[in-house]
């Protein structure tokens, strides 16, 4: 049986405590119990055609996020664990229109795009026990309608957001060679920090010159992924280089036998002459055209080029090679990282915004005023408030030394990275180090920038003279 972490139990507590208080009050901790016990919800946002349907599909474990027909990309889709399949279309009115769902089809909508908040679509997975996956329209594209919706998920419409219940516990975002400057821009505008916020270098396959050229297109990819990394750091935590099509096809079953043994046959044959064979529409005699074009679909030019030999042993070994070289293993890790260290924390700061919302409309506000700040006293719950003074410095000053001091404490999973030293440092060194950072901020809180800088530096102080609050959580053993 998996127990709960010190961060889940004070806040069920408190939801138990909001129950207890009678009324209505035992559904608005139902409701916002939702939030603290569903799995994790996770936003992909980029630019049309960024591949983000394609790395839904292949995260999922289904082909079940539409790819070819724009008319299916231009709404928002929640995709979570539950059976039957099905699908719901939510207005922006909030009312909700069931569709039917089937294989390999294109559902028609009942509403017009721009009533339409968001779809809700429910499919037995074990991979979205895990995880609730967000499909976003594409960024700044050719259609005004597209990035409206994008941004009335997760940026403009709040209210819109918080009352789907599709605000998102971490981002997934995508670019290729580099972001432009108002996808820059547009990350800033979203609720995340840099801690939960992950990069996707996406179509890794054909960076740079491509599966033709001199250079391998994976590892470009991935040289390239970590000098983003670094230029990005104040956007996202790390950057992961991503074939979308061999992810997509290693995951969802779409690769047979019959796909192995037609990519073997071409095992030792030249490049230029397999790029011939590709090109010509009479090479019929070596794989049927048909053939030829389910194998780019499905593998593009690297995996049709560099998986031959691997073919020959079969569609098991094959789909292996592809989950490897697709760099999804790399994705999941990350995601994992994300999820279990700052999801928690995150979901812990929404629930208590909704606590204090509810202070301010409910007949009984003395009551959950008093609780909301009974939970954020709990020692449990400290980071939470690291959490909510970093995100204001973020978008205050990002560059100030607070905000670095911010995050290392919350980044940190010992005492002594807490206070910026090695994880093996003796309990001297970190007290000295502690008693040091102390004094710095009691000279800072004289002269201070502003309100966040002094509701941050206020959190510090209590973080280091406070040595025994737990650190970030993370799951206990199952």
């Amino acid at each position: 049986m998996t127990h709960p972490d010190p961060v889940h139990a004070t806040l069920d507590r408190g939801l138990h405590q909001l129950a207890a208080f009678g009324g209505d009050l035992a559904a608005h901790a139902n409701s916002i119990g939702t939030i603290l016990w569903s799995p994790p919800r996770v936003v992909v946002v980029g630019r049309l055609k960024a591949g983000k349907s394609t790395l839904v599909n292949a995260l999922i474990g289904a082909p079940v996020a539409e790819t070819a027909a724009l008319e299916a990309t231009n709404t928002v889709t929640v995709y979570q664990d539950g059976s039957p399949s099905r699908a719901e279309v939510v207005g922006v009115d909030g009312r909700r229109h069931p569709v039917t769902v089937g294989p390999h089809q294109q559902v028609p909508l009942p509403l017009a795009t721009p009533d339409i908040a968001y779809v809700d679509r429910w499919l037995p997975s074990a991979a979205l026990r895990r995880l609730t996956l967000i499909d976003t329209p594409g960024l700044s594209t050719l259609t005004v309608a597209n990035d409206t919706a994008t941004r009335r998920a997760t940026i403009d419409g709040f209210e819109q957001t918080r009352s789907a219940s599709i605000d998102a516990d971490a981002a997934v975002f995508l670019f290729d060679a580099a972001p432009r400057i108002d996808e820059i821009e547009f990350l800033s505008q979203l609720p995340f920090t840099p801690l939960n916020m992950l990069g996707v270098l996406s179509r890794a396959d054909s960076f740079g010159e491509g599966a033709l050229g001199r250079r391998d297109p994976l590892g470009h990819a991935a040289e390239h992924a970590v000098r983003m990394a670094r230029q990005l750091s104040a956007t996202v935590s790390t950057v992961v280089p991503i074939s979308g099509l061999m992810a997509q096809t290693s995951h969802t079953g779409m690769l047979t036998e019959h796909h192995a043994a037609a990519l073997g046959r071409l095992r030792g044959m030249p490049t230029l002459e397999l790029i011939r064979t590709f090109d010509a529409d009479d090479a019929d005699e070596v794989l049927p055209l048909e053939v030829r074009i389910q194998l780019l679909g499905l593998l593009g030019e690297y995996g049709v080029l560099n998986g031959r030999e691997i073919a020959a042993g079969g569609a098991a070994a094959l789909n292996a090679w592809l989950t490897d070289r697709s760099g999804i293993g790399g994705l999941m890790r990350a995601l994992d990282a994300s999820t279990t260290r700052f999801a928690i924390l995150h979901r812990a700061h929404r629930i208590l915004a909704r606590l204090d919302q509810l202070s301010f409309t409910h007949p009984a506000r003395e009551q959950i005023r008093s609780l909301a700040a009974q939970l954020r006293a709990a020692p449990a719950l400290q980071m939470v408030t690291v959490l909510e003074d970093y995100q204001r410095m973020l978008r205050t000053d990002p560059q100030a030394s607070i905000t670095d001091e911010l995050r290392t404490v919350l980044t940190a999973t010992t005492l002594a990275g807490r206070v910026g030293l090695p994880d093996d440092a003796p309990p001297q060194a970190v007290t000295a180090e502690a008693a040091r950072r102390l004094g710095m901020l009691q000279q800072r809180s004289l002269a201070t920038g502003s309100a966040a800088e002094d509701a941050a530096i206020v959190t510090l102080i209590r973080t280091y003279t406070a040595p025994t609050v737990p650190t970030t959580p993370t799951p206990p053993p199952g």
